[in-house]
């Protein structure tokens, strides 16, 4: 067997031209201008990269960005100081502060001065609490993006048996959330749990989130199975230099499944898109108007 590549940076592309397209209308209808707003605290080089990306993608979707780039040792006080101007301008929809921030900073805390109904990254405490509860809420966008690229995969998710390989607050734990959302029988495994790859094998839809390279191998693979890899992990190369690699180890997986996401292009590009997308959310409810459909969970 030969698994189908599911695409990820095309379906990336299908879905910002969706964001797009609903952007121009709440401006052509509504006179509206969804707005995203970033705030970098130091220069880590990754985080860098991460807010150019996310800015230009925000301007090429025809929303407004406002970026807001802070000194390494800015203090805990301005910080909040400014998400709270943040959370009171009208035309800011949706509020992102970069991990990591600095350590003298508190995340937590950082994080949850954020208007629930303006974080788009979906971290707030009460939106962590309305998805665990199956009420609406902002949903983190990897996860997100991993629930669109099964959905289209699959259509329906009801009745299948998922595997969720970590248990992190920003992918594993939402992740399973979303996907007993859709009616699935859902397994929350980690790098501890005994016996994982007769676990794995038992499943149709396989989440790899561990944070280990290639630790998931075609053997664990139930035949015809799903595989979603959200590792992104750089080891190096025997003749030298470094390559990007998942969490499964894509050759002997993509023999054994149905279908899997490569590592680059899987589930990587689906994040920005779930992103822009979640403002779109946040400005359509802010203005009582109904959600774009197919963007959100």
């Amino acid at each position: 067997m030969s698994a189908k590549i599911i695409d990820g940076k095309a379906f990336a592309a299908t879905v910002r031209e969706k964001v797009g397209a609903h952007v121009a209308r709440l401006k052509e209808e509504h006179g509206i201008t969804p707005g995203l707003a970033v705030v970098l605290v130091g220069e880590d080089p990754a985080s860098q990269v991460y807010v150019r990306s996310k800015g230009k993608m925000t301007l090429e979707v025809g929303m407004a960005s406002f970026e807001h780039k802070l000194d390494v040792d800015t203090s805990e006080a301005d910080l909040l100081a400014l998400i709270a101007k943040l959370n009171a301008d009208p035309e800011i929809h949706g509020i992102l502060v970069q991990l990591p921030l600095p350590s003298h900073l508190d995340s937590d805390l950082v994080i949850n001065s954020i208007d629930p109904a303006k974080d788009v990254d979906g971290f707030h405490i009460s939106n962590v609490g309305l998805l665990g509860t199956g009420q609406k809420s902002m949903v983190p966008c990897t996860p997100l993006g991993c629930l669109m690229m099964l959905r289209d995969h699959h259509g329906s998710l009801s009745g299948m048996n998922a595997v969720v390989i970590g248990r992190s607050n920003i992918v594993g734990k939402p992740m399973a959330n979303l996907l007993l959302g859709d009616s699935c029988t859902v397994t929350i495994a980690h790098s501890r749990t005994k016996d994982l790859p007769g676990v794995v094998r038992q499943a149709d839809i396989v989440v790899a989130a561990v944070g280990r390279p290639e630790m998931v191998i075609g053997d664990w693979i139930k035949p015809g199975a799903t595989v979603i890899d959200v590792g992104i992990n750089r080891i190096d190369k025997p003749e030298g230099g470094t390559r990007l690699v998942g969490d499964a180890h894509y050759d002997s997986c993509a023999a054994v499944a149905g279908a899997i996401t490569p590592v680059p292009g899987g589930v990587g590009p689906m994040t920005i898109a779930c992103l822009l997308a979640n403002t779109i959310t946040a400005c359509c409810r802010a203005n009582g108007l109904a959600e774009p459909e197919g963007l959100t969970a």
